[in-house]
């Protein structure tokens, strides 16, 4: 390796053949410039290092070859060499960031006026074209409107959404896209081949993990890599080098978890504090091991057998459920937002796998089915033991107000049973029908239906419905409200219907009070049976956790 070229420029592609990934960009100049059929200005985007500048080179070699226009030029020819070493003359290139204001526009605007001087085209590439000003957009506009033949604009961004509209749709966009970290690691072992550079397919992993899709980023951590090696690439050298998590403490952690040990967690934890480890980088790995794990267990082929960590890989897609992959997975990536707002670091990374163990099905428990339905995660939360609140007494119902009250729970899994409108006869001797369960059946909302709730019914006759209404309720009785009322009684009789609302005193429960009392009971049900659970019994006695109240709620 040459002493004074750093790797991202000594092995900076020189034609599109050399390039690693991007082919739907390199496909598409390829037919564009074999087919002659050339735009007058092209705008590449993508983040930083993804090869945005190296193809806007390669197209003006591709444009000035002096074989002719093509997708392969020769590399040998003089403008192929100036080109290479940035000595051609027709090519000029600009850095927006640098070169803000109108001014610099405008020069550069002036020179396109005139023919190449070597060239079959004057190319001109401006970088971080999003930087420049409105003024120098608005300058650039009629040039990019009605160019010289001669004239070829290459533009790169790494943020399109400030560039203006107008300048965007006079160019031809390619989206360059980050490139994966297989590729990059492949290519980063053919560069060290060729530099006679010993490694371990470890160390390639870590700085292509650690490159974020950039191949010139793996490439400057690369030549950082062989700074700090003595010979090898090694991968602990690397591992120091990035301040890398050794993935043996994530395999552990998750060994940890399978086998519900809070101990070993906490051992794991402290002993990656006293590494200096970055808890919030630890997350971030485990999120990925837990992803690397996930996909074993659906797709076992997308592990590769000459993956370094296959058999632990396997080994935990086998010992723990899809579920608890899941589940992990979304406490690590919340846990790494959240780790900012911890006490500290540590706090935050251990409170993490505390939350993890905690919401694991205890191993080859039994997971009873509660009488009623009720949420399954209520939130625990880790503090020392405080005196039960004295629980609110639960208002009784009648004995039939009860029936109905239970009844839901007792046939909510069956079919909704189709009930046929009440007939509008006078009141039989078994009294009137259930103004509740006719309420259901209105097609009624809003303020209609909380006068409807807050009634009782009187009277049913033909063409006759009489409600009463308590006295500290009547501000529900508007006019739109008994209007839209009146008129879902007679859509669901199906003829008209005259109602009429009486202000008194209220002797029976009202639906709304029903209602009341069916959602008191069901949470009491909840409650009790979260008080049941074993594996909240477990973590109140073993964390010393508490259930907070507020946070069980039964299913509806």
């Amino acid at each position: 390796m040459s002493a004074t070229t750093v790797l991202a420029r000594k092995w900076r592609p020189k034609s599109f053949a050399q390039l690693a990934g991007q082919e739907h960009v390199v496909q598409a100049l390829s037919n564009a410039l074999t087919q002659n059929r050339l735009h007058h200005a092209y705008l590449f985007t993508g983040t930083r290092g993804v090869g945005k500048t190296t193809i806007a080179r390669i197209f003006a070699k591709s444009l000035n070859c002096e074989t002719g226009i093509t997708a392969t030029p020769c590399g040998e020819c003089s403008a192929c060499r100036e080109i290479d070493s940035g000595r051609f003359v027709d090519l000029i290139e600009l850095d927006a960031a640098s070169n803000t204001q109108v001014d610099s526009m405008r020069e550069l605007l002036e020179s396109a006026l005139y023919a190449p001087t070597s060239g079959r085209f004057k190319v001109y590439i401006i970088d971080e074209v999003h930087m420049l000003s409105k003024s120098a957009f608005n300058a650039m506009l009629k040039t990019l409107e009605e160019p010289p033949g001669h004239v070829k604009f290459i533009l790169a961004t790494t943020d399109p959404q400030k560039i203006p509209v107008t300048v965007l749709s006079r160019c031809l966009q390619f989206n360059l896209k980050q490139l994966p970290p297989a590729l990059i690691a492949s290519h980063l072992q053919y560069v060290l081949e060729q530099e006679q550079i010993a490694f371990e397919a470890g160390a390639l992993a870590l700085v292509a993990r650690a490159a974020a899709g950039s191949m010139r980023d793996a490439l400057s951590l690369m030549d950082q890599a062989i700074a700090f090696s003595s010979g090898k690439v090694e991968e602990a050298v690397v591992r120091t080098m990035l301040g890398s998590i050794d993935h043996g403490y994530l395999f552990d952690v998750l060994a940890a978890l399978r086998d519900r040990n809070g101990l070993a967690l906490v051992g794991i934890a402290d002993s990656m504090a006293s590494r200096s480890v970055a808890f919030d980088a630890a997350l971030q790995e485990l999120a990925t091991l837990l992803h690397r794990i996930a996909l074993a267990q659906t797709v076992p082929q997308a592990i590769a057998d000459d993956e370094p960590e296959r058999v632990r890989l396997l080994e935990l897609a086998q010992a723990l459920t899809p579920e608890q992959v899941q589940l992990y997975y979304q406490i690590a990536i919340h846990g790494r937002d959240e780790i900012d707002l911890a006490p500290d670091e540590y706090a935050g990374f251990s409170m993490t796998l505390l939350r993890m163990l905690s919401f694991a099905p205890a191993k080859g428990a039994v997971v009873a089915v509660p009488q009623s339905p009720v949420a399954p995660s209520p939130v625990v939360q880790q503090q020392a033991p405080r005196a039960a609140a004295p629980q609110s007494p639960v208002p009784q119902a009648t004995a039939p107000q009860a029936a109905q009250v239970a009844e839901p729970l007792a046939v909510e899994a069956a079919p909704p049973v189709r009930r046929e409108p009440v007939a509008m006869a006078a009141p039989s001797a078994g009294g009137l029908p259930d103004w509740g369960v006719l309420l259901a059946q209105l097609n009624v909302q809003g303020m209609a239906q909380q006068l409807a709730k807050h009634s009782v019914l009187e009277n049913l006759d033909d063409g006759q419905v009489t409600l009463c209404l308590a006295h500290e309720q009547k501000h529900l009785q508007t006019r739109m409200a008994v209007d839209r009322l009146q008129a879902a009684l007679g859509e669901y009789f199906a003829k008209p219907v005259r109602l009429t609302i009486t202000l008194g005193k209220i002797e029976t429960a009202t639906p709304a009070v029903v209602e009341q009392q069916t959602k008191q009971f069901r949470q009491q049900q909840a409650d009790d049976s979260i008080g049941m659970d074993n594996f909240v019994r477990e973590a109140q006695s073993e964390l010393d956790a508490v259930v907070i109240d507020d946070t069980i709620k039964p299913i509806q």
